[in-house]
């Protein structure tokens, strides 16, 4: 598997399909220019810098995209093909299953209902769990004994998710072999250290934390 950060909380994983995760590229200053070929795109919610260029990559690629049942109405009404389902669901795409989990956060369109915040925990041949925007919460330690993620990528920008410490303490109950801090230092509002994560994590458990600059990648 190889994962790579394409700045904010966008990942590409590859595996067996291609998948981008939360494709916020325009407007982005912290994304790399990426000829992008998705096979299925999956959005955690709402929010512009999330939904981001969901639409525009959808009809220029043909690809899937799932999401919350919410944001799956109002893709499908601006002509996207997308998979609907909510937390709590499992739903596989081309032989991937994309189980929806809780999020702590807030969710809205400009002219519409967002629907609910939400992660995904990804099951290729590997396991990923990307949190979405989201405060610490006690039910990742389920998300640990039900899924087992390989890796999780964490928001630890603060102010709007999780900061560093919070982090931290969510990679101790998750317990995967990798973790990627994402959403932070985009925007001077969630600049935070990720060397100051890795030495909280290193501290609690043994999860290794894998640092990546936009556009960097690494093998699983």
């Amino acid at each position: 598997m190889q994962i790579k950060f394409l700045g904010h909380s966008c990942f590409e994983i590859r595996e067996s399909k291609n998948i981008l995760v939360d494709p916020f590229i325009s407007g982005n200053p912290a994304s790399p220019y990426v000829e992008l070929k998705p096979d299925i795109i999956a959005v955690t919610h709402a929010h512009s810098d999330h939904l981001g260029d969901t639409a525009e990559l959808a009809n220029k690629h043909n690809c899937k995209v799932v999401s919350i049942h919410e944001v799956s109405k109002y893709l499908g009404a601006r002509g996207i093909v997308c998979e609907g389902m909510n937390k709590g669901g499992t739903v596989t795409l081309d032989g991937v299953d994309f189980t929806m989990t809780e999020a702590v956060h807030s969710s809205s369109f400009e002219d519409a209902d967002g629907g609910c915040p939400a992660g995904f925990v990804i099951k290729d041949k590997k396991s990923v769990y990307h949190a979405g925007d989201t405060a610490l919460f006690g039910d990742m330690r389920l998300i640990a004994e039900l899924y087992h993620p390989d890796i999780a990528l964490l928001p630890i920008g603060d102010r709007y998710t999780m900061g560093v410490r919070e982090a931290a303490t969510a990679t101790s109950w998750l317990k995967p072999g990798i973790v990627v801090p994402m959403h932070y230092g985009t925007f001077p509002a969630i600049e935070q250290s990720p060397d100051e994560f890795k030495e909280l994590v290193s501290s609690l458990c043994d999860s290794e934390v894998v640092v990546l600059k936009p556009g960097e990648s690494f093998e699983y």
